[in-house]
């Protein structure tokens, strides 16, 4: 796969009677593919969870118990529960599962690579209302497959050239 190529923003203003408002979106190339990002969705570095943990839960061995993944607490443990079908998480295995169906392929039977792979799952985590440490949960659950799966994640797309 090839390297992170060029990240841009671009600014949408909108101006409604007075008042401004500024939409934020980045643009990633990533092997002459476009994926179009808003400032909300995943970002590795929007993680609040203290390294060792992280690095507790990707080595260690996954018991099931849903909160055991960095992020997840009862609230968030209880809207995952909701649900119909395979909407209804209960489990670390399930939550893995989730997000491994979340890697495609897309419409266009086009391979899903990891940038929209933890976009589409962060989204997933919006939508059953988690509403705090997605961006943790998402790495730590990417993380932790990678390990399974080497590729499924990769971590470097999201460094910044200037650091």
């Amino acid at each position: 796969m090839e390297r992170l190529l060029a990240a841009l923003s671009l600014f949408l203003v909108t101006t409604s009677c007075s008042d401004s408002i500024y939409l934020s979106w980045t643009l990633y190339i990533i092997s002459n593919t476009i994926i179009i990002s808003d400032a909300q969705g995943y970002d590795p570095k929007r993680s609040r969870v203290n390294d060792d943990t992280m690095a507790d839960f990707i080595r260690g061995t996954v018991t099931g118990d849903v909160t055991e993944v960095p992020g997840i607490g009862p609230a968030a443990a209880k809207k995952l529960a909701c649900g119909e079908g395979d909407e209804k998480v209960t489990n670390t295995y399930q939550l893995i599962g989730k997000f491994l169906m979340l890697k495609g392929p897309d419409e266009d039977d086009n391979k899903v690579e990891s940038m929209e792979h933890c976009e589409k799952f962060w989204y997933w985590l919006q939508d059953k209302g988690i509403s705090a440490h997605r961006s943790a949960i998402v790495k730590a659950v990417a993380c932790k497959v990678n390990g399974l799966f080497p590729g499924v994640y990769d971590p470097d797309l999201y460094d910044d050239d200037d650091e």
